[in-house]
């Protein structure tokens, strides 16, 4: 293979992981549209939600994320798998047909990250900030890609910009779909990431609209 090949493969190969890296560290759930019941009925009731990020060996990503539930603060913690393609992940769940396909859909590495996640016709969009609260133009931008995917207003709930947490105790962890201290049950379906659909980390949404190629 002449250098040249070679060279252009592995820059390639290097922005790639450095984008990658770019999506860890800390960041707050801004918005999120899904036709998800439980997000409808506690609209009212949604708390601040924080999560960190932390890029692993193979570009696979840990995600823990960080809200309160009757006062106490919860930690849910994730692995999302690198996919083929370049910006997409796989999330397993616990048992069959738990798989959601992640992606994300825009992003500038530093201020904001707009997510699609599927599982099987439903969809969902979330924006992430670096803070708790973005600017008006990237909340456009999110509305944008709320509505390409045939959702709407109607369906898009957003987050307060105060109030978090950061650190749970041992008991109030949940691992995957599995609480770490097997005496506990979490309640649900506020907190379970899979597959039950949650404030947190919801991955159900309405409609039969596929992501974006």
């Amino acid at each position: 293979m002449p250098r040249g090949q070679a060279g252009g493969r592995d820059a390639k190969s290097g922005e790639t992981a450095q984008k990658k890296g770019a999506l860890g560290g800390r960041g707050f759930l801004v918005g999120m549209a899904s036709c998800c019941s439980y997000l409808a009925e506690q609209s009212h009731r949604l708390e601040a939600t924080a999560v960190t990020v932390t890029v692993l060996g193979g570009q696979s990503l840990a995600i823990s994320t960080f809200r309160k539930l009757d006062g106490m603060c919860w930690e849910i913690r994730q692995r999302y798998l690198p996919a083929q393609a370049h910006g997409r992940f796989l999330l397993k769940g616990r048992g069959y047909g738990s798989k959601v396909d992640v992606v994300v859909g825009e992003t500038d590495h530093s201020t904001y990250a707009i997510l699609y996640y599927q599982k099987g016709q439903n969809i969902s969009v979330k924006l992430y900030g670096r803070t708790s609260q973005v600017s008006d133009a990237i909340v456009d931008k999110f509305k944008q890609r709320v509505r390409a995917v045939g959702l709407s207003e109607d369906v898009t709930y957003y987050f307060p910009p105060y109030g978090f947490c950061d650190s749970a105790d041992e008991f109030h962890i949940l691992d995957g779909t599995y609480v770490r201290d097997r005496h506990v049950t979490p309640p649900t379906p506020a907190l379970a990431p899979l597959p039950t659909c949650g404030a947190v980390m919801s991955s159900y949404a309405c409609g039969p609209p596929r992501l974006p190629a």
